[in-house]
């Protein structure tokens, strides 16, 4: 039976707002206005408010009272936690996954390596942004890492602390100002996962995820910074 083409222009106005609100075209913050949302992605009312509330839940939209929706604001505090969170349960799944995986999860996990390594970081369009296909061959990557932990719920909460992680990256690219390895980091987590070497993995892995939190943190007084965390749209 054919789907209903409602549900079809619903979900598609899900997946693409929510990829805007990731990759930071839609600035944390940004008030986002229905009728807009409408317009943009040629959909209902309905369409966009299911979509909103979808993402309000995942925690990448706010409902304000009165005021409607909001991306969901940046701030330092909120970037200590969360990084210190996915720090705490990526390094659980990874000790999982080394304990448990096997040579069908190693053989995963070197084809998105491969897959990473050979995407440039970068958009060539545009230094300053992430390429959109590196940004999908790292979340691969990520989930390739951990793919070999035996539990459905740390890997689901795993992969939604990823997300909320997304967008500090995001914002990150432009204010790095340190020559960073994210390739070289990116090997040295890999051969010590691959030689079941636990404490050099979680440790090479949760440095990883720090490294991105430090240069954020580093810029938190800086004019470029404070202009995302104070959008008001």
């Amino acid at each position: 039976m054919a789907r209903d083409p409602t549900l079809n222009r619903t979900q598609g106005a899900y997946e693409a707002l929510r990829a805007d609100l990731l990759s930071c075209r839609i600035l944390p913050g940004s008030r986002l206005k229905i009728q807009e949302l409408c317009a943009t992605f040629a959909v209902s009312l309905g369409a966009i408010r299911e979509a909103l509330s979808r993402l309000t839940s995942e925690g990448l939209v706010v409902a304000e009272p009165q005021r409607g929706f909001r991306a969901a604001p940046i701030s330092a505090a909120d970037l200590q936690d969360l990084t210190l969170a996915r720090i705490e349960l990526e390094t659980l799944c990874l000790r999982h996954a080394i304990r448990l995986g096997d040579v069908d999860w190693e053989a995963r996990l070197v084809a998105a390596t491969h897959r990473l390594a050979r995407t440039p970081e970068r958009d060539p369009g545009d230094p300053a942004r992430t390429n959109e296909d590196w940004a999908e061959a790292h979340a691969a990557f990520h989930h390739a890492l951990v793919e070999g932990c035996d539990s459905p719920w740390l890997l689901r909460l795993r992969g939604q602390l990823y997300d909320q992680s997304e967008r500090y990256r995001r914002i990150s690219v432009p204010l790095t100002r340190s020559t960073r390895n994210i390739e070289q980091e990116h090997q040295r987590i890999v051969q010590a996962t691959l030689d079941r070497d636990v404490e050099a993995a979680t440790a090479l892995l949760a440095a990883h995820l720090q490294a991105t939190a430090t240069i954020l943190l580093s810029a938190a007084s800086s004019d470029e910074l404070r202009m995302v965390e104070e959008v008001e749209g």
